[in-house]
């Protein structure tokens, strides 16, 4: 089975989802599971069969960059 953007997150076997140790079990949390094809999954904990989304390694390091950068900071204030 192709892993796209957008699938259902259940339906990705296998995956080992983590979600960050900041996040206190309420619901807000973004969970982040490794591909066997190499890719990052990531989905949202309060809707688990929900969508995925695929991104490559690539995509996710750029972003944990900006992330570790503060570029993002303004969304969560």
């Amino acid at each position: 089975m192709a892993i796209t953007n957008g699938i259902s997150a259940s339906t990705i076997t296998g995956a080992a989802w983590l979600k960050a140790r900041a996040s206190v079990g309420a619901g807000e949390c973004i969970e982040v599971a490794g591909l066997s094809e190499g890719g990052v999954a990531m989905r949202n904990s309060r809707h688990p069969e929900g969508p995925a989304l695929i991104f490559t390694k690539a995509e996710l390091r750029a972003f944990l960059d900006g992330a570790k950068g503060s570029e993002f900071d303004h969304l969560a204030a």
